[in-house]
């Protein structure tokens, strides 16, 4: 089963390179942060019927972990044009094509290839609270087998040796790639603030919209109404709302830990306030 689908995936991504030029590129990118919601405001805005998603899978992850493919191969991922002007004469509006990739907001390079590539592309970003986000993230590692430490306190304390010269590597081989950069970042993740900073004088306020995950989760329509008028997309309709990729942590954080990584967020949680209009939910 898993040998006919890898077939499938292989054969459809082949025609889509072949056909790239007939295709749509994207006008806008959940960036991530990993383990925020992202699946779920991805899947949210898949039904709405002006707004594209990729023709194979979520994530095409051009920009950090596969830009040695080229421009072809990524387009190729992406709706026809021709159905995209099918739709605008159906609905009198042009649709929008998107990709949801949670590692371009952490990956240094990732930015600026983006821009470079994709001008005038807008960029969403979802933040959750930092520490639920690293033992979430270390438990969602741990379940895929990237990671060995099954400890989440272990894990952060080899977090600095791990990842020592990571975006060094990554910024003077730019097609490297290192597994703990992305793969154990639990806490450099989490610093929102230092990666939103890098993205706004490539892309602009304007075409950045940040999103407090829990306040998407409590209020989805609020948020989704918030994403339609930064795209510009009419409004047809609320989508069904469902949350995706939920995992259970394999133990509870013992409090003093937890209480030590909210003091060490703090700085990079009050960064936020200015993306967010407001404090942080997790902060209040």
């Amino acid at each position: 089963m898993r040998t006919t689908k890898r077939s499938l995936l292989s054969l459809s991504r082949t025609t889509g390179r072949f056909t790239s030029a007939a295709r749509v590129l994207p006008s806008f990118l959940i960036a991530g942060a990993q383990r925020c919601g992202t699946t779920s405001l991805y899947r949210a805005l898949a039904q709405h019927p002006l707004l594209l998603k990729p023709v194979l899978h979520k994530g095409v992850h051009y920009f950090d972990v596969a830009y040695w493919r080229g421009m072809s191969w990524y387009q190729g991922h992406f709706p026809l044009r021709v159905g995209a002007a099918l739709l605008t004469h159906r609905y009198g509006h042009r649709p929008q094509a998107y990709e949801s990739s949670p590692y371009y907001l952490f990956h240094p390079l990732a930015g600026q290839r983006i821009a470079a590539d994709l001008p005038g592309v807008k960029l969403i970003v979802l933040v959750r609270d930092p520490v639920e986000r690293a033992c979430s993230a270390h438990a969602h590692e741990l379940a895929r087998g990237y990671e060995t430490e099954s400890h989440f306190e272990r894990a952060l304390e080899l977090e600095e040796e791990r990842l020592a010269g990571a975006e060094e590597l990554l910024r003077t081989s730019p097609h490297a790639l290192h597994h703990s950069h992305r793969h154990h970042a639990y806490l450099a993740r989490g610093r929102y603030a230092d990666q939103l900073d890098r993205l706004e004088p490539l892309f602009g306020r304007d075409r950045m919209l940040v999103l407090d995950s829990h306040r998407f989760f409590a209020e989805p329509e609020t948020a989704y109404d918030r994403v339609l008028e930064f795209l510009g997309m009419p409004h047809l309709g609320y989508p069904v709302f469902e949350r995706y990729n939920r995992r259970s942590l394999p133990r509870p954080v013992p409090r003093t830990l937890a209480g030590r990584l909210r003091d060490h967020f703090e700085p990079w949680d009050a960064r936020l306030v200015r993306w967010l209009d407001g404090e942080p939910s997790w902060r209040r």
